[in-house]
C-alpha cells in the first residue's frame, strides 16, 4: 500500500509557530467559532461551548464506522473532543457535547496518542468537533509531526465554522468532513440555537473546498485529500435538505462534491421536546431526498434506512476506559 503523507509534514518550525500564533490570537478574546464570545480562553474563561483552557477528550480509538475512504480497512484514528459550539437537541454524542464527559489531556499526551494510532495502522487522525480546542490541538500536532506522525489529518466538524479560522488550517488539514445540517434558518435556531448556521456553514464549506478540493483517494480507495460533506436527514425537514442540495447544485459541479447522506437519525437526548422530530425517520421521506441528490448528479455514500440500528450511537460513559487507551 502506498504511504499517504499529510501536508503538515512539510511545515517548518517557523511555519508551525506562525500558525500557532494566529490561532492563539483568535482564542485570547475567543473568536474560534461563530459565537464570537470574546472570553479569555487562556485565562480559563468559558464561553458558549463551556470549554476550559486545555484539552478535554472523551475517547481515542480506531474507528471503523466512518465513510469507507476514511475508515478504510484499518480504521480512522478518531479523537472525540468534549464540549461543542452547537446545542443540537438531538445530538447522538450528547454525553460529550452536552454533558461534557471527558478527561483532561496535555498536548504531549495527545501527541503520543496520535503516534500510537498511526502505529496501530490507522489511515488518518480524525479530529471530531475540535474547533474550540484548536490552540492546544495545533501544538499537539506540531509535536507529533516532529516525532514521526505523517498520516493525513481529518477535520470532522459540525460545519458551524468561521472562514477566518478554517483559512488558518490551510496546510495542516488534509481532509474536511463537515456537516451541512440545515439549509434554512428556522430549524437551525430551533434545534441548534444557531439561526445563522446556513450562511456561516456555506461560507465555511466554500473555504474548505478552496483549500483541498474534491475528495481524492489512493489506489486502495483510502482518502488522502479533499472534502466529503455530510447531511443528516431530519424527520419533517424536507425543505431544509432541499436548500442544502440547491446550494451545492448552484455553486459546484456535482462531480467535484462527495456527499455522505445519512439516515441514522434517532430521537435522542432532548429531541422529545419537539414533536415533529421525536420520531424515527420516515423511509419515504428519506428516499425522496436521496433521489433528489442522485438525480442532481451527486455521488458518494447513501445510507440505507432499513439497515440503521444503534451501532451508530456510542455510549461514551460505558466504554470510556477502553476507548481512552486507543486499544
Amino acid at each position: 500500500m502506498t504511504r499517504i503523507t499529510g501536508s503538515y509534514t512539510y511545515l517548518s518550525d517557523e511555519d508551525w509557530e506562525k500558525q500557532i500564533e494566529r490561532i492563539d490570537d483568535e482564542a485570547r478574546s475567543c473568536r474560534l467559532c461563530p459565537r464570537l464570545c470574546g472570553v479569555k480562553r487562556f485565562e480559563g474563561e468559558k464561553g458558549y461551548c463551556g470549554a476550559p483552557a486545555g484539552l478535554i477528550i472523551s475517547s481515542i480509538f480506531p474507528h471503523h464506522g466512518e465513510e469507507p475512504p476514511i475508515s478504510g480497512t484499518e480504521g480512522s484514528g478518531t479523537v472525540f473532543f468534549s464540549h461543542c459550539t452547537l446545542r443540537c437537541c438531538y445530538c447522538q454524542n450528547y454525553q460529550i457535547s452536552h454533558e461534557k464527559e471527558g478527561t483532561e489531556y496535555s498536548t504531549s499526551l495527545l501527541a503520543s496518542k496520535m503516534i500510537h494510532l498511526q502505529q496501530l495502522g490507522c489511515h488518518n487522525i480524525n479530529l471530531v468537533t475540535p474547533t474550540h480546542f484548536l490552540p492546544w490541538i495545533i501544538r499537539a500536532l506540531k509535536e507529533a509531526s516532529a516525532n514521526g506522525l505523517h498520516i493525513p489529518i481529518v477535520y470532522n466538524c459540525s460545519g458551524y465554522e468561521t472562514t477566518r479560522v478554517i483559512s488558518m488550517l490551510d496546510g495542516i488539514v488534509d481532509i474536511y468532513l463537515p456537516d451541512m445540517k440545515y439549509g434554512i434558518s428556522e430549524p437551525a435556531q430551533k434545534y441548534s440555537h444557531a439561526a445563522d448556521y446556513p450562511q456561516v456553514n456555506q461560507k465555511a464549506v466554500r473555504e474548505m473546498i478552496r483549500q483541498v478540493g474534491p475528495l481524492k483517494t489512493d489506489s486502495s480507495g483510502i482518502a488522502r485529500r479533499g472534502v466529503c460533506i455530510r447531511h443528516l436527514v431530519l424527520p419533517g425537514n424536507y425543505q431544509s435538505s432541499k436548500e442544502v442540495l440547491s446550494f451545492l447544485s448552484e455553486n459546484f459541479d456535482p462531480l467535484d462534491i462527495t456527499i455522505s447522506l445519512m439516515a441514522q437519525y434517532k430521537p435522542l437526548y432532548k429531541a422529545s421536546n419537539f414533536r415533529e422530530i421525536n420520531t424515527t425517520l420516515n423511509p419515504e421521506e428519506y428516499e425522496k431526498i436521496k433521489s433528489s441528490f442522485i438525480e442532481a448528479g451527486f455521488e458518494g455514500f447513501f445510507q440505507e434506512i432499513e439497515r440503521m440500528d444503534s451501532k451508530f450511537v456510542i455510549n461514551f460513559k460505558e466504554r470510556k476506559e477502553e476507548r481512552l487507551t486507543g486499544e
